[in-house]
């Protein structure tokens, strides 16, 4: 069943939030200097990520279902067409919160607690788009939520280095997150969606600047409180030259350059993770 979210490719999201989920292991990783759990946690992280996206891309095809069917590009998808009935996508999204909850109870209880507390910011996100211009920030709480349970599996508590990271990770997505909306920004005014790509407008430059500046710079923080090597500092810069790549190259008048550059956070988050990872290895020996 083939049921994607409005304005987002389900299985970059999907990436991109385990890679958030993996950066934090692999640093509390360094921090216990224990690797020993690390690709086992890493691995039920993106089984997890992948399924309770997928959630998450169904709960917001059930609520956004009529705004869909008012957008050219979504109009098509399975619920708005008729090729799914609600009831068919509800019956669908209890399936994968089962399987989500069969991976998180493989953790210890503070980490399962931490993550069915982030179920309320999951349910609540869709409706964000219909009464603020910042539904960006509420997508940035859920999607970075795995900062805090890289921690809590890893460590079996959340600290300051995690709520650091935490921050800088939601003023990431910020940023990716008003470039993909970029696509459906003449839609939304008709139909009033707000989001922060319309707030900014052509701003959005000079928006990004300072997101994801703070975003490198929270980062940062999180890696000297955690004591990291410099891998990880060099994971940081190739994340923050990327992410200087991605403004400089944008065209919000673009919308096929703005899939692909909003795609492309996969690829910065592969280059933190990877500087991250060698660091807790070097740490562990």
């Amino acid at each position: 069943m083939d049921l994607g979210i409005k304005g987002r490719s389900a299985l970059v999201c999907a990436s991109s939030k385990g890679l958030g989920r993996a950066c934090a292991a692999a640093l509390a990783a360094g921090v216990a200097r224990d690797i020993s759990q690390l690709t086992f946690v890493i691995v039920l992280f993106f089984i997890g990520a992948f399924v309770m996206r997928g959630a998450g891309c169904t709960w917001n095809d059930i609520t956004d279902r009529d705004l869909d069917a008012k957008v050219e590009r979504t109009r098509s998808r399975p619920i708005p067409a008729g090729q799914v009935s609600v009831s068919q996508a509800l019956v669908f999204l209890v399936l994968q919160a089962l399987i989500g909850l069969a991976v998180l109870l493989q953790f210890n209880r503070f980490a399962i607690m931490t993550g069915i507390a982030s179920l309320i910011i999951v349910a609540v996100y869709p409706f964000m788009k219909r009464i603020t211009w910042w539904p960006q920030v509420v997508l940035g709480l859920a999607f970075s939520w795995g900062a805090l349970m890289g921690f809590a599996v890893t460590l079996g508590r959340i600290d300051l280095t995690a709520v650091v990271l935490y921050a800088g990770s939601i003023s990431w997505v910020i940023g990716y997150d008003t470039i993909y909306a970029h696509q459906d920004t003449e839609d939304d005014a008709l139909i009033g969606i707000k989001s922060t790509a319309r707030l900014f407008g052509a701003r959005t430059h000079r928006a990004l600047v300072v997101f994801y500046s703070i975003a490198v710079l929270l980062i940062g923080v999180a890696l000297l409180l955690a004591g990291a090597g410099w891998p990880a500092w060099g994971g940081l810069i190739a994340f923050a030259v990327h992410l200087v790549w991605q403004i400089r190259r944008l065209d919000i008048g673009d919308p096929a350059l703005c899939l692909r550059v909003f795609k492309s956070n996969r690829d910065a988050g592969l280059l933190l993770f990877a500087g991250l990872l060698v660091d807790a290895v070097m740490r562990a020996a």
